[in-house]
């Protein structure tokens, strides 16, 4: 059996990336400026970590122009929210392997 940190997903480890999916389970879809907030990113880093997600087609995103603003939407893909379980649960099989250690 392969030890659970050999499964991680590299993409989604990153602290904000796994942020980002986090949020995004919670939910349908997120507004960009929600997940900037929520996460206490500018928009160059933000756009940064989702143009990295949206490569692993983790995420999608959803321009729209309601009275003008533009306005982008971000959602979890199939992929993404698969890739997302796998890596909780080997994070969770790590600290099962862990307990109890001083």
């Amino acid at each position: 059996m392969t030890h659970p940190t050999g499964l991680l997903d590299d993409v989604i480890h990153q602290r904000v990336r796994l942020g980002i999916m986090a949020v995004l389970a919670e939910a349908d879809e997120a507004e960009f400026t929600f997940l900037k907030s929520e996460l206490a990113l500018t928009d160059g880093n933000l756009n940064r970590h989702l143009q990295v997600l949206e490569d692993a087609g983790y995420i999608a995103r959803r321009r729209d122009r309601p009275a003008g603003r533009p306005r982008t939407w971000i959602r979890a893909t199939t992929d993404g929210a698969n890739a997302l379980a796998l890596h909780l649960e080997m994070l969770q099989r790590l600290i099962d392997q862990t307990k109890g250690m001083p």
